[in-house]
């Protein structure tokens, strides 16, 4: 197994008082839904999980992870742990890697919000691009690991394994900018002109929808479990933000990572690509093209509506950390990003022919 140089980002931390569980009432919880459940349990809180607060719960034979709305004021339809559930509970049987769900509490009684339970995936979890550690041969296999991934999530039919009314299966990114541009508003800080800008130019200019599909809505390096000794995906996690739209859209944020440098972490721009033995984004785009049969355009509207998207959601958790309720020890740090995510947009907007 490859040491991971973010290994202190995926650890465990003790809980502090502020993310403490009822820990007798969720003990009763899973006496009464967790199939084969045999107690006692104890747990602690991973460290990363900006979004949703995450648990490991450990039993003297199973581990078990929590996922749970954060504590505080939540905007309205964010945090959607209910929607996470759904996503696995449907995407599981067919065999595509996620993990196994437990069972799904909706009674905020138990632990103070809704809350789900999901197998804990054994394997590496990787944060750096780059995959230091690995051979070149390695790396073009777990980058074509991750193309194939979200490839076959593309593929799935919604309506044949229950996920028809997941979402309207049309005008995505029609709704995600509207949604996200609400979003925004409600956790605005300070006055952006450029975000004013791109919020008035990305609905008007928006290309046609030719598929439609499950979208993953995060799916990058570090939201996936990979196998301990082979270059596969075993573990797909965060569904929060799936829903049914555009597999354009949802494809053109993971090949962001080709556009974005290394300190974000997953990103491989001003890389030796060759050297490294990483695919060139032509040759992403080309293995996702042959394994869908979709049409990739040009991506540089879509790369502008995603920086655009991401820096409304990370507006969110910066209003958190003003407000004292961001889950995670590095919710600081990425609330900070907000701007640079901006002008980010702006620039890749102008490519794709935004008049200044």
């Amino acid at each position: 197994m490859v040491e991971d140089p973010n290994a202190d980002m995926i650890g465990t931390t003790e809980v502090t008082e502020e993310h403490a569980l009822d820990l007798d009432r969720l003990t009763k919880w899973f006496e009464e839904n967790v199939e084969g459940y045999e107690g006692p349990l104890s747990y602690s809180k991973f460290k990363g999980g900006q979004s949703n607060p995450t648990y490991r719960i450990d039993t003297p034979s199973t581990s078990y992870v929590l996922r749970r709305q954060p504590f505080g004021k939540l905007l309205p339809s964010a945090h959607a742990v209910d929607r996470e559930y759904k996503a696995m509970a449907a995407l599981g049987p067919t065999g595509f890697p996620v993990p196994k769900t437990y069972g799904l509490c909706e009674d905020p009684e138990v632990i103070g919000s809704k809350f789900f339970v999901m197998s804990l995936a054994d394997g590496r979890n990787l944060w750096d691009g780059t995959l230091p550690g690995f051979t070149r041969e390695n790396r073009r296999e777990l980058y074509n690991a991750m193309i194939d991934t979200m490839a076959d999530m593309h593929l799935q039919k919604p309506e044949d394994i229950g996920l028809g009314d997941f979402g309207k299966p049309t005008d995505y990114c029609a709704r995600q900018i509207s949604r996200w541009t609400k979003q925004y508003k409600l956790s605005e800080t300070e006055h952006m002109p450029k975000m004013e800008r791109l919020i008035e130019w990305l609905p008007q200019t928006i290309p046609p929808q030719h598929e439609s599909s499950v979208v993953h809505g995060d799916y990058r390096l570090d939201n996936m479990i990979f196998h301990k000794s082979e270059p596969r995906v075993i573990a797909v996690l965060d569904w929060e933000l799936s829903t049914l739209g555009d597999p354009i859209a949802d494809f053109s944020y993971f090949i962001l990572n080709w556009h974005t440098e290394s300190e974000n972490r997953a990103g491989i721009q001003g890389k030796d690509l060759e050297a490294l033995g990483i695919p060139t984004q032509d040759e992403a785009v080309e293995r996702y093209v042959a394994r869908t049969g979709y049409p990739v355009p040009p991506m540089d509207w879509y790369f502008a509506y995603n920086l655009f998207r991401l820096a409304g959601i990370i507006q969110g958790i910066k209003k958190r950390v003003i407000d004292g309720t961001a889950s995670s020890a590095h919710a600081k740090e990425a609330s900070d990003r907000v701007s640079p995510l901006v002008d980010r947009a702006y620039e890749f907007a102008l490519k794709a022919g935004m008049p200044e």
